[in-house]
């Protein structure tokens, strides 16, 4: 008789809390070394109460690929720009703690020895491609790590609000505005 039953490889649950435990660790380490390093830096960018010069390279690789879809080509580019001074507003609003945690994340995607290993990006954000970028999200979105798909959630929510809280966004989705007062 031949066994027919599928071999599996020897993943415990003791496992899987060993690998959630040093990818926690890994990411904490990264952005932890990226502030005391200086990579962070904590000044905004010129016209921003939040972002950093650093952010903007990711945000402008990102955007787009978020909007896909629901901004025509010839529109993306002042999108995206507009996007980016919501998402700065909206930060800036932020509770200090959520706004630390934000920064840690996008400090993770900026420093090249953590973007490579957890997004796939190796080289820069400005030569990735739209492809690149949405391996990267399904990636996260889809990693046995919470804290990645944690970080893909944020992400999503954090462009999505932003995108969608502007007028030019109201009417791709039916949406007539607010009532007038």
């Amino acid at each position: 008789m031949t066994d027919t039953s599928l071999s599996t490889p020897g993943l415990s649950r003791r496992g899987v809390l060993k690998i959630g435990l040093i990818g926690s660790a890994f990411l904490a380490t990264a952005g932890v070394t990226a502030s005391l390093s200086g990579c962070s830096a904590s000044t905004p960018s010129s016209g921003f109460a939040v972002l950093r010069d650093s952010d903007m390279p990711f945000l402008r690789a990102l955007i787009p690929v978020m909007l896909a879809g629901a901004v025509p080509a010839e529109r993306m580019a002042d999108a995206v720009e507009g996007t980016i001074k919501s998402l700065d507003y909206s930060l800036h609003r932020l509770s200090p703690e959520m706004l630390k945690l934000t920064v840690q994340l996008f400090d993770v995607l900026a420093l090249p020895v953590t973007r490579g290993p957890l997004t796939g990006i190796w080289g820069s954000w400005e030569n990735a491609s739209a492809a690149d970028v949405k391996h990267f999200l399904e990636r996260w979105q889809n990693s046995s790590l919470s804290l990645l798909k944690m970080g893909h959630s944020s992400l999503l929510q954090l462009v999505l609000m932003a995108w969608y809280g502007r007028p030019e966004s109201w009417g791709h989705c039916g949406y007539p505005g607010p009532p007038k007062v």
